[in-house]
């Protein structure tokens, strides 16, 4: 294949526009933010986890409060039936007697109840200071995660600017190129990484950085110098400048 010099030139500009194109997506992969966002997700699943938790048990201890107090209320509400019985005096001593019993135990009752209420509201209160702590580290973790977003979006928006950019501009250049020699071009960069061309610099390649031996060099100097030639190491199209040390 053959190609003005000048368009091997231009291959090489169109080369460097697609390293910038390949470093923008690396970079745009590899901002610190997303492993920040992941790890701060993880955390914020996890207290959210535990927040469910503490506000499911806060709950329980609610219905059991309210279960306790109504226990509470029914004794002494039979308690004041029982006492007013007893004051009326309208019963037989027999009936008067059971009351005065039923009433000591409905008295004991009422006090273990009073005991089981209060045992149940310092647990609440605990599970209550549990789920305002969590929330509130809910909340932090939330923000962090909300500023890490806004700046990932920020540099994201940035290099996919510059990306654009690039990428127009590597369509004006590659234009400029013959179609053959831009097609092979193509199928070497798909083939050796992203790099399908490469300047003959001081003897070496520089998409294999491996210098060329006298037979190779006396080939490359032999060749014409419309001619494309191949690096014989690592087969990328080899443009020759006047630093090629020929």
């Amino acid at each position: 294949m053959n190609a003005a010099p000048a368009d091997q030139i231009r291959l090489l500009d169109v080369q460097s526009l697609d390293v910038r194109l390949q470093q923008l997506a690396h970079k745009r992969k590899s901002l610190p933010e997303h492993a920040e966002i992941e790890s701060l997700n993880k955390d914020l699943t996890q207290l959210r986890d535990l927040l469910v938790a503490a506000q499911t048990e806060e709950s329980d201890c609610g219905r059991e409060q309210t279960k306790a107090e109504q226990d509470v209320d029914l004794v002494r509400q039979r308690a004041t039936r029982d006492q007013q019985r007893l004051d009326s005096g309208a019963a037989s001593p027999r009936d008067l007697e059971n009351l005065q019993r039923e009433l000591v135990s409905l008295a004991k009752r009422q006090g273990d109840l009073e005991e089981i209420v209060l045992e149940v509201m310092e647990r609440r209160e605990s599970v209550q200071a549990h789920v305002a702590e969590l929330t509130e580290r809910v909340s932090a973790v939330q923000a962090k995660t909300d500023d890490a977003t806004t700046r990932r979006d920020a540099a994201q928006s940035e290099l996919d600017a510059e990306a654009a950019s690039v990428t127009k501009e590597r369509e004006l250049v590659a234009g400029s190129v013959p179609a053959d020699l831009l097609k092979l071009y193509e199928k070497l960069r798909e083939q050796q990484g992203g790099v399908g061309a490469a300047r003959l610099y001081q003897r070496k390649c520089e998409g294999c950085h491996i210098e060329l031996n006298i037979t190779e060099l006396n080939d490359v100097r032999a060749a014409a110098r419309d001619a494309v030639v191949r690096c014989e190491n690592c087969r990328r199209i080899l443009v020759r400048t006047a630093e090629s040390g020929l």
